[in-house]
C-alpha cells in the first residue's frame, strides 16, 4: 500500500473527486497542505487577497457549472473564521463548496496556541458537517464522506479542519482504490405524481414557481419541457432566473416585494394553483403570506424534506430532486397529452403575456445625472444572451433584476439569501475562472464594491477579464430608502470631498483610480450617450488586457426603486411608468396598453 502525508491524501482525494480549481491564502498551519498541492499537480491555485474572497471565488465558480465544487483553503484561526461569511451564504442558497483550513497540533487545540480556535464548532451552524479530524488516518475517510454530503439531498458546504501534525503524519493510502461515495437524493413517486397533475388539472389559471432548485439538478430543459407540454406559465425566483428564457411566450415574470416585475405580480395575483420546484417560499417573494396563499391552492416540490411546510402548508409536499420530480411529472402529463385529456392554457397564457406588455417600467431617461434604470437599458443593449450577470444585494440588484433580461440557467448568479456585501467582485472572478471564454458582467453599488475592491488585484494578478458595472451615486441606497419608514436619513451617506479629485464633488472615492492602481481597467461615464460606447469599449478591453474593467455610472443622489414593505399586491411606484414603447425600448414585449384604466386583471 503507497505511504504518503495526510496532506498529499487530501490533495489526491481533492483530484479524484474532479476538483481543478482552488483558491486561498496560505499560512503556517496549512503550508504542509499547499506542500503537497504544489508537489501533486493538476489544482490549479488562484491566490486572494482576502480569506471571505476566497470563499466567494469558491461560491462562484460552484454556481457557473453544474457539476462544479469549489475549494477555498486557509490557515488557522481568523482565515477560517473569515471564511464563515462564504460558508453562510452557500448554505443559504444550496451551494457546495468544501473550505479546508489548517489548525494547531492536536495536543495543543486547548492550550492558548497561536491561531488555535474551535472553527468546527463555530462553522457546524452554517454548513452541512464541520470536522476537525484528529487522527491522520480519518482523512481519506473524511473527505470522502464530504463530496458526498455536499451532493447529496440539499447541496450546501462542508469544512474540514486538518491540525498540521495531522497533515504531516504519513499514512497507507493507494489512490487507485479511492472511490466516491454514491450520492443520495431523495425521489418523487408515481402516486406523488399523479396527484400534483391532478391538482394542476383542477385548476383554471396555473403557474410554476421554478426555483433555484431547478438549477442545481440541472433540470431547467426538464422544466421547460414540462411548461411547453401543459401550456402552463412559469415564475421564475430570483435564484431560480434563466430556468425559462425572459424571452418566452410561457415566462410569466418574476414576483416578489422587491426583484419582480408589475406583470409578474399581477399574473401571481390572478392565479389559482401554484406548483412550486426547488424554490423556499422566501419572504422578499411572498411578502406577506395572508395575500399570498389566498385563493390559490399549493404543490410544493423540493429536495430538502425539511422545507415542506416550513413557510406555509402545501395542499401536497413532495420531498424530490428537481430533475427526478420533473420525469414523472413530465410521464405522467405525456400519457395525459396522448390521450387528449391535458386542459387547454393557450388563453390564460396569452393574458399573462398581455399583462406583460401593458405593466411596464419607465427606464429611458436622459437625465445627468444618471438615473439607474438608464444603465440597465444600455446594459441590454450592449449585452446579449450568453452574458453571465454576478450581483448580491442592494438597490442595484433589485433595479437590476426589474430590468435586465436572462435567458439560459446559470446566467444570473446571484447571492440570494445572505446577500453580504462585498460578494460580488470575489464571486465574479469565481464566476470567471470557470467559464474563462464566457461574458460576465458583475453589476454593483459602490458600498458593494467598495467591500472587497481588493480582490480586482487577483483579477489582474491572474489574467481573469469580467466587466464590473458600477452604480455610483456615494450612497447606501437600500438602507437610505428603508430608513424613510423611520424618517430619517442617518449614517448612509458616503459623500465626501477627495481633495484628490475634485472633479468628482461630493462623490468621494475615486474609484477609477483605484481600479487601475489594482491593475485593471476603468472607465467613468457621466451622461446617459455615454453608456452604450463604454459597455461596447469595456467589452474590448477586458478582451485585449486579460483583466477585470470597471465601467462606473454616476448616478443621481437619490433613486427610490419600486418595492412594497409587506404586500405583493402593494408595490410602491416612486418614478414614471412607461406610456409609450419608447418609455421602455428594450422591455421583451413592446409596451401595449392593452386595459389600460381598467385596473389590475385578476
Amino acid at each position: 500500500m503507497p505511504r504518503m502525508t495526510a496532506a498529499r491524501a487530501a490533495v489526491e482525494i481533492l483530484k479524484l473527486e474532479g476538483v481543478e480549481v482552488a483558491f486561498g491564502v496560505p499560512g503556517a498551519a496549512i503550508n504542509p497542505f499547499y506542500a503537497a498541492l504544489k508537489a501533486s499537480g493538476g489544482i490549479r491555485h488562484t491566490l486572494a487577497r482576502h480569506v471571505e474572497g476566497a470563499s466567494h471565488m469558491a461560491e462562484g465558480y460552484t454556481r457557473a457549472k453544474a457539476g462544479n465544487i469549489g475549494v477555498c483553503i486557509g490557515t488557522s484561526g481568523p482565515a477560517g473564521t473569515d471564511m464563515i461569511t462564504g460558508l453562510y451564504s452557500a448554505t443559504a442558497d444550496s451551494i457546495p463548496i468544501l473550505c479546508i483550513t489548517g489548525q494547531a497540533p492536536v495536543a495543543r487545540l486547548h492550550k492558548e496556541d497561536f491561531q488555535a480556535v474551535d472553527i468546527a464548532a463555530i462553522a457546524r451552524p452554517v454548513t452541512k458537517a464541520a470536522t476537525t479530524v484528529l487522527e491522520a488516518a480519518q482523512v481519506p475517510g473524511v473527505l470522502q464522506q464530504a463530496f458526498h454530503l455536499m451532493r447529496s439531498g440539499r447541496p450546501g458546504p462542508v469544512l474540514v479542519d486538518l491540525p498540521i501534525d495531522v497533515q504531516l503524519t504519513e499514512i497507507e493510502f493507494d489512490p487507485e482504490a479511492y472511490q466516491s461515495l454514491p450520492v443520495h437524493r431523495p425521489a418523487a413517486n408515481r402516486v406523488q405524481a399523479e396527484k400534483a397533475i391532478a391538482l394542476l388539472q383542477e385548476s383554471e389559471r396555473p403557474l410554476i414557481v421554478a426555483g433555484g432548485g431547478v438549477i442545481n439538478a440541472d433540470a431547467s430543459e426538464l422544466l421547460l419541457e414540462f411548461a411547453e407540454l401543459t401550456g402552463v406559465p412559469v415564475v421564475p425566483t430570483l435564484m431560480g432566473w434563466g430556468t425559462v428564457p425572459d424571452d418566452h411566450e410561457l415566462n410569466a415574470g418574476m414576483v416578489g416585494l422587491q426583484t419582480s416585475h408589475r406583470y409578474g405580480n399581477e399574473n401571481f395575483l390572478a392565479s389559482d394553483f401554484v406548483l412550486g420546484i426547488g424554490n423556499r417560499w422566501a419572504n422578499r417573494h411572498t411578502g406577506g403570506l395572508d395575500v399570498y396563499t389566498a385563493g390559490r391552492k399549493f404543490v410544493h416540490i423540493d429536495v430538502d424534506p425539511t422545507q415542506i411546510g416550513r413557510i406555509f402548508a402545501p395542499d401536497l409536499g413532495i420531498a424530490s430532486d428537481a430533475r427526478a420530480a420533473l420525469l414523472l411529472l413530465l410521464e405522467v402529463a405525456r400519457e395525459l397529452a396522448a390521450a387528449g385529456r391535458l386542459k387547454d392554457r393557450r388563453e390564460w397564457a396569452a393574458s399573462t403575456q398581455e399583462r406583460r406588455a401593458a405593466l411596464q417600467r419607465k427606464t429611458h431617461f436622459d437625465d445627468v445625472p444618471l438615473k439607474p434604470q438608464r444603465v440597465y437599458e444600455e446594459m441590454n443593449r450592449a449585452f446579449g444572451p450568453e452574458t453571465r450577470y454576478v450581483t448580491t444585494i442592494g438597490l442595484s440588484q433589485i433595479a437590476g433584476a426589474q430590468m435586465l433580461h436572462v435567458y439560459r440557467p446559470r446566467h444570473w448568479i446571484n447571492c440570494g439569501q445572505a446577500g453580504p456585501l462585498g460578494w460580488t467582485v470575489p464571486a465574479a472572478l469565481g464566476v470567471a475562472t470557470a467559464d474563462p471564454e464566457g461574458q460576465v458582467v458583475a453589476l454593483s453599488g459602490d458600498y458593494d464594491f467598495q467591500f472587497m475592491i481588493e480582490e480586482l488585484a487577483v483579477g489582474a494578478q491572474h489574467r481573469i477579464p469580467y466587466v464590473h458595472v458600477l452604480v455610483n451615486n456615494s450612497y447606501l441606497g437600500l438602507i437610505r430608502q428603508a430608513q424613510r419608514n423611520f424618517d430619517i436619513d442617518f449614517q448612509v451617506k458616503l459623500e465626501f470631498e477627495n481633495v484628490n479629485a475634485p472633479e468628482l464633488g461630493v462623490y468621494g472615492v475615486d474609484h477609477v483610480r483605484v481600479a487601475e492602481g489594482l491593475g485593471c481597467k476603468a472607465i467613468r461615464v457621466t451622461r446617459p450617450e455615454e453608456l452604450l460606447p463604454a459597455f461596447e469599449e469595456a467589452k474590448k478591453l477586458a478582451a485585449e488586457f486579460r483583466v477585470p474593467v470597471v465601467v462606473e455610472a454616476i448616478l443621481e443622489r437619490v433613486t427610490n426603486i419600486s418595492m412594497a414593505a409587506a404586500d405583493i399586491d402593494k408595490v410602491v411606484e416612486w418614478e414614471e411608468l412607461a406610456t409609450a414603447p419608447g418609455d421602455a425600448p428594450t422591455a421583451i414585449r413592446a409596451l401595449n396598453a392593452w386595459g389600460a384604466g381598467a385596473g389590475p386583471w385578476r
